[in-house]
């Protein structure tokens, strides 16, 4: 998988070049420098560092790792949050595009970032991740390098206040506890009976019907229905009356991997954008092109979806033909339905989300 987001200890991740929160002056600083210092041995780390010299906010430098599993420490300078108004922005843009760039120069197959400047320089921590996606998904565009993004606390990884508050929301609306009432556990379950008892009787059907009817969907149940099985369909079976077994078998339809590339031919992308886009490594994307009957993870489907940027009903028939359904009571699928259905396919973003409520991210 070319990016992902692991809560660690930053000290204990294994990368060819580990990037630093450094101090600009050749001294040990606090927090992450300061833990970076300690694991790959103070005296050693601070003789290199203070052959650097000072170092500006915003430019990085390298030394070696010595104690770390790492190759390299890459060291960049964050900026210290005023008000935003004193360029904190454009300088935490620097940090990563230059630790990348770095990265890239130094021929690193893989690069493990903290979250630069939200410690004691107070970078608000939304806005900091925004900026470490955007220039990670930049870079990853037209690189093959992992980027780790490492937390070490879960809490401490924030998305904006309005985005985790729409899904929070969306989350509670399509929660278990709904699943629960539809099979008439709670209050809601009761109320539903009652209105389409009430349906029935003022349209005057026939009131000796098996008990069973009520469980249809009426037209008022059905605008309340959630927006992903409203709107999604699983693909259409064929009509199999008057064949036989082995007609019907010969008729079968795309698998995943033959539909998976016909929408690629269809949205008119090439095969690297497409993987690069869904944060799906070459080789898996080498090892579907050439298995007709690749059976790919969940986290793996999907991610082609977004990529793609298809709507519900056409991402379900993507998945149902791998075998993969959506269940209104997983938190993973709901964040993906209410990404998808808000027309948002930045898949960096869909991924700090996922993280953030515990979920697998996408790609592979």
């Amino acid at each position: 998988m070319p990016f992902q987001i692991i809560r660690n200890d930053i000290t204990k991740v294994k990368a060819d070049a580990i990037v630093n929160t450094a101090n600009p002056n050749p001294v040990i600083g606090s927090g992450t420098d300061s833990a970076i210092y300690k694991a790959a041995g103070e005296k050693l780390l601070l003789k290199e560092r203070q052959k650097i010299g000072e170092i500006a906010p915003g430019q990085v430098a390298y030394t070696d790792a010595f104690h770390l599993d790492a190759k390299y420490i890459i060291h960049t300078v964050g900026p210290a949050w005023v008000d935003g108004n004193h360029g904190e922005r454009d300088i935490l843009h620097s940090c990563y595009a230059n630790a990348l760039s770095k990265a890239a120069e130094l021929s690193c197959n893989s690069i493990a970032f903290p979250l630069i400047a939200t410690g004691v320089y107070g970078f608000p921590k939304d806005e900091a991740l925004q900026i470490a996606l955007s220039e990670i998904n930049k870079f990853l565009l037209s690189h093959d390098v992992k980027v780790i993004l490492v937390v070490f606390d879960r809490k401490a990884f924030e998305l904006s206040g309005k985005l985790v508050g729409d899904i929070e929301e969306y989350i509670d609306e399509h929660s278990a506890k709904r699943l629960r009432e539809e099979e008439y556990g709670g209050d809601y379950g009761y109320e539903r009976r009652m209105r389409q008892a009430r349906y029935l009787e003022s349209t005057e059907m026939i009131l000796g019907m098996p008990d069973e009817s009520l469980d249809e969907e009426t037209e008022e149940d059905n605008e309340e229905c959630d927006v992903i099985y409203a709107e999604a369909s699983a693909p259409s079976f064929p009509d199999v009356s008057g064949k036989s077994l082995d007609e019907v078998i010969d008729s079968a339809g795309d698998t995943f991997q033959q539909r998976l590339f016909k929408l690629i031919d269809e949205s008119g992308l090439d095969d690297v954008t497409v993987y690069k886009k869904a944060n799906i490594d070459r080789k898996v994307f080498s090892r579907i092109r050439c298995k007709e009957d690749y059976k790919p993870k969940k986290k793996t489907a999907v991610a082609f979806a977004i990529a793609l940027e298809l709507d519900m009903p056409t991402m379900m028939d993507l998945l149902a033909r791998a075998e993969i359904a959506f269940s209104p009571s997983n938190k993973f699928d709901l964040i993906i339905t209410y990404f998808i259905t808000n027309k948002v396919y930045d898949i960096y973003e869909i991924n700090a989300a996922l993280f953030k409520y515990g979920q697998p991210i996408l790609g592979e």
